[in-house]
C-alpha cells in the first residue's frame, strides 16, 4: 500500500511539470506580443532544450533495438516487422500526399499574393543544399565509424548500428546474454537522465514560443490564413478520419483514447515544434502500452524518417500554394508527377523545425526550378505550420506502431486496454517498467491451482 501511495506522489509531481509547461507557453505568447525584441532573444532557451532531448535519441534507439532484437531468436521475425513497416509507411505517405493535393485543389491557396524581390531571395536561400540524390541519402545511412552515429545524432545511422549489434548478439546466443543485461542497465540509466531533462521543459517551451511569436507577430498571418487553416484541418481529418478509422477496424481501439494516453507528448511537441523531442518518450510509452520491444524498436525510429504524414501533406499543399502565388498553377499531369517525386523527397526529412521548408525548396528546385522563388512566401507562417506537421507525424507513428504490433501479433491486447483505461499508469520517474511488452508473460498460479498467464509488469 505504501508503494502504491509513493507512486501516486511521484505521478502528482509530474503533473505539476506539465501544468508549468502550459503556463510557460501562455507566458511566452504574451511576451512575444508585448516585447517582440526581448522575446526573439530568448530563442536559445528553446533550442537548448530541444538539443538536450536530441542528445538522448541515439542512446534510446540503440538500447531499445539491441534489447528487442537480441532477445528474439529468429531473425526472420525482425525482417518481417521491418518489411511490413516500410510497406505501410510508403502506402500512408502516398495517401497523405494525395489528400494534400485534393485539398489544395479545392482551396486554391496562394491566389492574389505578390512576390517581392526580398521574398525571392528567401526562397533561393532555402533551396541551397536542401536536395540530395537517392544515392547520397542511402550512403548517408552508413556512419563513418561504429560510434560516429551517436556523436552525429543521425537516427538512421544509429538504427543501422543497432540492427547490426542486435543481430550479432542474437547469433552469439547465451554468450551474448551478459552484454544484453548490461545494455538493459544502460537503458534504465538513459531513461532516468531523460526524465531529469524533462524538468527544464517549461524553460524551453517559454523560450521557443516567445521567440516565434516575437519573430512573426500577426501581420504575416492574415494573408496566409487560408493555407494555414486549411493545412491544420487537413491534418486533423487525416489523423482522426483516415488513421482513426484504420485503427478502429484493425485493432478495435478508439484513436481518441490512444491520443489521450500520449497527451503529454503532444504538449511537448506543441511547445517545441519538434516531433523528435518526444521520440524517446514515444518508445517508452509504446513499450509500456504492450507492444513488443522488437516492433517498437524498429517501427518508431524508422517511422521518424519514412512515415512523415504531416510533412507529406505539407509538401503537396505548399507546392500548390507556391504555384498559385507565382501565377503558374500546376496541371493535373504535373501534380501527379510532383506527387511521385515528393514520395521520394519526403523520406528522410527530419522532424525538426524548418526541415519541411528545406525539403519543399529542394523538391521544387529539382522538379520545377522556376517555382523556388515563391518558397519565400510561406516562410512567415512555416513555423506555425511546422506545429501541425510535427503533431501529425507523431500521431501517425504512434498509430503505425500499434497497427504493426497487431498485424504481427506482437501486442498484448489485454494490457493495452488496461493502460488506455488508466489502470496501469506510465512511470514518469523512470520511463521504463520491468518486464513489459507483448511477448513477455509470466505464469501465475490461478485460484484453482492451474497456471494462468498474466502480462508481465501488471
Amino acid at each position: 500500500m505504501s508503494t502504491q501511495s509513493a507512486q501516486t506522489r511521484r505521478r502528482d509531481r509530474t503533473h505539476y511539470l506539465y501544468i508549468a509547461v502550459i503556463a510557460a507557453v501562455l507566458a511566452g505568447i504574451a511576451l512575444g506580443f508585448a516585447a517582440p525584441g526581448v522575446a526573439v532573444e530568448l530563442k536559445p532557451l528553446g533550442t537548448g532544450f530541444v538539443n538536450l532531448i536530441k542528445m538522448m535519441i541515439s542512446p534510446v534507439i540503440f538500447c531499445t533495438i539491441v534489447l528487442g532484437i537480441g532477445s528474439v531468436r529468429k531473425a526472420a521475425k525482425v525482417g518481417a516487422v521491418g518489411g511490413l513497416a516500410l510497406g505501410y509507411f510508403l502506402l500512408m505517405s502516398t495517401v497523405a500526399l494525395a489528400i494534400g493535393l485534393v485539398v489544395g485543389n479545392v482551396l486554391h491557396p496562394g491566389s492574389g499574393l505578390e512576390l517581392t524581390e526580398e521574398v525571392k531571395n528567401v526562397g533561393a536561400a532555402q533551396a541551397e543544399g536542401a536536395s540530395e540524390s537517392t544515392v547520397d541519402f542511402l550512403l548517408g545511412i552508413i556512419p563513418t565509424t561504429l560510434v560516429s552515429a551517436f556523436t552525429e545524432g543521425e537516427v538512421l545511422q544509429t538504427l543501422l548500428v543497432a540492427l547490426l549489434v542486435g543481430f550479432a548478439l542474437q547469433a552469439m546466443g547465451t554468450a551474448g546474454e551478459p552484454v544484453l543485461r548490461g545494455i538493459g542497465h544502460i537503458q534504465r540509466l538513459v531513461f532516468r537522465v531523460l526524465a531529469m531533462i524533462m524538468w527544464v521543459a517549461p524553460v524551453g517551451a517559454f523560450g521557443a514560443i516567445a521567440a516565434v511569436v516575437g519573430e512573426t507577430g500577426v501581420d504575416a498571418l492574415a494573408s496566409l490564413a487560408v493555407i494555414m487553416i486549411g493545412f491544420y484541418i487537413t491534418c486533423a481529418l487525416f489523423v482522426f478520419v483516415v488513421l482513426g478509422a484504420l485503427l478502429k477496424v484493425v485493432t478495435g481501439l478508439n484513436v481518441l483514447a490512444l491520443l489521450k494516453y500520449l497527451g503529454r507528448e503532444f504538449l511537448l511537441i506543441l511547445s517545441t515544434s519538434s516531433s523528435e523531442s518526444a521520440l524517446p518518450r514515444l518508445i517508452a510509452k509504446m513499450e509500456h502500452l504492450g507492444v513488443s520491444k522488437p516492433v517498437v524498436g524498429i517501427t518508431v525510429p524508422t517511422g521518424y524518417s519514412f512515415n512523415l504524414d504531416g510533412t507529406a501533406i505539407y509538401l503537396t499543399m505548399a507546392s500548390l500554394f507556391v504555384a498559385e502565388a507565382m501565377g503558374d498553377p500546376l496541371s493535373v499531369g504535373e501534380q501527379v508527377s510532383l506527387l511521385v517525386f515528393m514520395i521520394i523527397a519526403s523520406k528522410g526529412a527530419a522532424g525538426v523545425t524548418g526541415a519541411g521548408l528545406a525539403t519543399l525548396a529542394g523538391g521544387l528546385q529539382s522538379h520545377r526550378p522556376e517555382l523556388v522563388d515563391g518558397v519565400g512566401l510561406i516562410v512567415g507562417i512555416d513555423r506555425f505550420m511546422s506545429e501541425a506537421r510535427a503533431l501529425t507525424n507523431f500521431a501517425g507513428n504512434a498509430i503505425a506502431t500499434v497497427l504493426i504490433g497487431t498485424w504481427t501479433k506482437e501486442i498484448d491486447k489485454d494490457r493495452v486496454r488496461e493502460v488506455l483505461a488508466g489502470r496501469l499508469p506510465f512511470d514518469e520517474q523512470t520511463l521504463v517498467d520491468d518486464g513489459h511488452g507483448a511477448p513477455e508473460t509470466t505464469p501465475e498460479p490461478a485460484p484453482d491451482g492451474s497456471a494462468s498467464r498474466k502480462p508481465a509488469g501488471v
